[in-house]
């Protein structure tokens, strides 16, 4: 009886054993496959934009969170009084527009009342001159005297002064006209300059307020109420579980000789037996894993031993969001190339 057992159990494990040696061979020959393999997906940092200290935290490790949630509150005081002051200063500089308006006004009014005087000055500055030519002329046929054809020429002199003087006046008054309106540009100018640094001091207010930029799960904790945190910070990383997700499979090098873009590829994930991923390859690395270690190995010192290179192969899963949705960045995988 022992024997006809011992019989039957060494043919059940022959046969295992062939059966096993068939699928292995038959993988060996219909796939190029690799266990050094994970998934990767794209891991959004959520940074602060301001700095200051921490007053509320909104969310736990590993929540999954909405759109526009709420996830970190700084402390907006400063932000709000910096607001204020930037707030007075626009406010003094538009008071100033409507003292340089009624000063520009005035100047209009003066430069008018300056160009009435320059005409009445004009006309008795001609009526001079007639006066002059006339008793001039009166004076060369001995028919004035002397001492008139002299207060004639002083009268002349009189009103040429009084036009030039009246005419100096009003490009006086035009010139601060200019200055009163150079005022007003520069006054426009500051204000606008006062409106960008309220608008600055409105946004650094509404980055006091950190959100969620997107649908996903937020990853480890990593800081406290509280806490001092600087702009560009990062406070914590963001997973968007419906976005795309791919595999890392880090071939042999002597694997690689047949792979191209767009070869299927099926992807087992430990986390998941016997689920197949479906994918395609989608580029090949252009140097060995190992040259993007922090100190590359150089075979021309010392002594040399070849040691197989891998080659990382980066593969699209082309599954169904849904599907991929379970898949989590780091699960190690096993890839399998089909060999076409």
């Amino acid at each position: 009886m022992i024997v006809v057992i011992t019989k039957y159990l060494g043919i059940a494990l022959l046969v295992a054993f062939i059966i096993w040696g068939g699928v292995y061979f038959f993988r060996e020959y219909r796939y190029e496959q690799t266990n050094d393999a994970q998934i990767d997906a794209y891991l959004s940092p959520v940074n602060a934009k301001v700095g200051g200290y921490i007053s509320k935290i909104y969310y736990q490790d590993n929540q999954q969170v909405k759109k526009g949630d709420t996830l970190v509150v700084i402390e907006p005081d400063e932000y709000k009084l910096k607001r204020d002051a930037a707030s007075a200063e626009l406010k003094s500089s538009g008071a100033k527009l409507p003292i340089l308006a009624a000063s520009e006004e005035t100047q209009i009014k003066s430069i008018a009342v300056i160009k009435a005087q320059l005409s009445g000055a004009k006309a008795k500055l001609d009526q001079q001159r007639k006066e002059y030519e006339r008793y001039k002329n009166l004076l060369a046929g001995e028919s004035a005297t002397q001492q008139k054809f002299d207060n004639v020429s002083s009268l002349l002199a009189i009103s040429q002064s009084d036009y030039e003087q009246t005419e100096a006046s009003l490009r006086v008054a035009e010139s601060r006209l200019n200055d009163i309106r150079a005022q007003r540009s520069a006054i426009d100018a500051e204000i606008r300059i006062k409106e960008a640094l309220l608008g600055r001091q409105e946004l650094d207010i509404k980055y006091t307020v950190i959100t969620a930029p997107f649908d996903g799960q937020v990853g480890k904790k990593t800081i406290q109420e509280g806490q001092l945190i600087q702009p560009g910070q990062t406070l914590a990383f963001l997973v968007n579980r419906s976005e795309e997700k791919w595999a890392i499979a880090n071939f042999k090098e002597t694997q690689i000789s047949t792979f191209r873009s767009g070869q299927k590829v099926a992807v087992e994930v430990d986390a998941f037996p016997g689920e197949k991923f479906n994918g395609l390859i989608e580029s090949l690395s252009p140097t060995t894993g190992s040259r993007y270690s922090l100190l590359p190995p150089d075979n021309a010192t010392g002594n040399f031993v070849k040691i197989i290179q891998r080659i990382p192969v980066r593969i699209k899963l082309t599954d169904t969001p849904e599907k991929l949705a379970k898949l989590s960045a780091g699960m190690n995988a096993n890839v399998y190339v089909i060999k076409d």
